[in-house]
């Protein structure tokens, strides 16, 4: 958990394209092209996948379960790739650079956290 977080936060922090918030817009017209294109958009779906895979690989290493290393990666997976989506979105709206790296990090952090800490009471309706 920490060690993807830390890996995100220092995304942000460098401004890698790969993750939206960066100065040079090659890597949102390459977005957008994926995107925008069937073929490469499954691709896109497909790697991400696979890279949710390894993780769990690696977390069942660790814990030696399986089921709960996949649930875990999983969820890591999905809040990293909304932030992400986040990010472009809110470029892709107007905001500017600067708006979005403004708070990226404590949008991550929070994101994170919700995940760390599971997702307890979130959304849960008042009985």
């Amino acid at each position: 958990m920490a060690a993807v977080r830390r890996q995100f936060l220092e995304m942000i922090e460098t401004r890698d394209p790969s993750i939206g918030p960066h100065v040079e817009p090659f890597g949102r017209r390459i977005r957008r092209l994926v995107m925008e294109t069937p073929g490469l958009m499954e691709r896109a779906y497909l790697t991400s996948e696979k890279g949710a895979r390894e993780l769990a690989d690696l977390l069942k290493d660790e814990t030696g379960d399986p089921v709960l290393a996949l649930i875990a990666a999983a969820t890591l997976t999905a809040a990293r790739n909304a932030l992400v989506e986040d990010h472009h979105r809110r470029l892709e709206a107007g905001e500017s650079l600067e708006e979005v790296v403004a708070d990226a990090a404590d949008r991550a952090r929070h994101a994170f956290a919700l995940v760390e800490g599971g997702l307890g009471d979130y959304a849960r309706r008042p009985a």
